[in-house]
């Protein structure tokens, strides 16, 4: 019976293991919760440029991957690029902002 009781232990232990390892992040992977929070982050971003009446939010695209905000898209003046990057940065949580966006 102590030997049974151990085999299943065992087999208990690596079977949390392995659900553990296989939620977890790598450096070109992100782990669940990560996913999670960037889509908050993103979510986040996308209100606060839509809340900019300047800014035509719609040619406005917004991705997150581990806290890092990537902007791309058009906007009409020079100007609305820096606003965008500036509103981005300003959503807590957002660790750094690349900001891709064109003047068309």
């Amino acid at each position: 019976m102590k030997i049974a009781q151990k085999i299943v232990t065992a087999v208990f232990t690596a079977a949390t293991v392995f659900s553990v390892v296989g939620c977890a992040g790598s450096a070109t992977k992100e782990g669940t919760g990560e996913y999670v929070d960037d889509a908050v982050l993103t979510t986040k971003v996308k209100a606060s440029i839509f809340n900019e009446p300047t800014l035509k939010s719609t040619e406005i695209n917004v991705e997150t991957f581990k806290g890092t905000v990537q902007l791309s898209g058009f906007v009409a003046q020079p100007g609305d690029i820096t606003k965008a990057g500036e509103i981005a940065r300003g959503v807590k949580g957002v660790k750094s902002v690349k900001n891709d966006i064109r003047v068309k």
